[in-house]
């Protein structure tokens, strides 16, 4: 059952990258426009979790807290999300975000919490990596741009870095549901906060229409809900196998969304996610 949840997680980030990558093109990446998506996103975040923990207020210190961390990590990924997707294509980025997701949880995850580190893993991290240094490409980039592909890879694997930590953590702590509601409420805290300090600063941006915020209420909906199957999973599934299912499965998914839009990918891309392909077959094929 939990693997079928994080194979339903996986095709629910894949939508949101979609969905994001919409919104830029019709918006923008400014930081203003990141905090007004982070804006509508954080309110639609927090409606779908009040309704996915059946309408119950949970509250602890540590949640509390911990929660405050990992929702400004959110807001500094949609940033470095938007400005990365500005100069490459839906399903590079995926990459570079997903092996992010995939080897800061599964190291961390080993080297923390023992977890085994078996063959099926092992040859699955593998082709992955392999799978990543396909997609490269030799040509001059911008420093920025270098910051902040490093940006998406660092904040999405500290993502699932937290989830691990706070599934294991042996403190007074809510369920899987109400530390993500608590999430999505210091995202949105945080972003309100931002908004009323620099929104003048910023200057003006272009105008919200009944088109994009219905975008980003699906998007904002889809991330929560996504990854409180997560958190939800990693107390019965290893972040060392969950992780890379994560990150295998958003390349393909994040792939077929291409092929449906006009930036299509590359070759290289899709021998790069074929490859991804044959590594989550390895983790299922092989003894885990």
């Amino acid at each position: 059952m939990y693997y079928a949840l994080i194979i339903l997680s996986v095709i629910m980030f894949g939508a949101n990258f979609a969905l994001k990558d919409a919104y830029r093109k019709i918006m923008g990446s400014s930081l203003k426009i990141t905090l007004q998506y982070s804006f509508v996103a954080g309110i639609a975040g927090i409606v779908f979790m009040i309704i996915a923990g059946g309408f119950k207020f949970e509250f602890t210190w540590f949640t509390f807290i911990f929660a405050f961390f990992n929702s400004l990590n959110g807001i500094l990924f949609t940033f470095c999300s938007f400005k990365a997707l500005g100069v490459i294509n839906l399903s590079l980025y995926s990459v570079f975000s997903m092996l992010g997701g995939m080897v800061l949880p599964f190291a961390f995850g080993i080297i923390f919490y023992g977890e085994p580190l078996t063959l099926a893993k092992s040859v699955c991290f593998i082709f992955i990596v392999v799978a990543i240094i396909i997609t490269y490409k030799k040509g001059k980039q911008k420093k920025s741009s270098i910051i902040y592909y490093a940006g998406v890879f660092i904040l999405n694997g500290m993502s699932g870095v937290y989830s691990k930590f706070f599934t294991e953590a042996p403190l007074e702590k809510t369920s899987a549901a109400g530390y993500s509601t608590w999430v999505a409420i210091w995202s949105l805290a945080t972003t309100v906060i931002l908004l009323l300090l620099f929104s003048k600063k910023l200057g003006a941006t272009p105008h919200e229409t009944p088109k994009t915020v219905a975008i980003t209420v699906c998007s904002g909906g889809l991330n929560k809900i996504a990854n409180y199957i997560l958190v939800l999973a990693l107390a019965h599934v290893d972040s060392s196998v969950q992780y890379p299912m994560v990150t295998g499965g958003v390349m393909i998914v994040s792939t077929i969304v291409c092929f449906l839009q006009k930036n299509r990918p590359s070759n290289r891309e899709i021998l790069s996610v074929t490859v991804a392909f044959i590594g989550l077959l390895a983790l299922f094929a092989l003894p885990v």
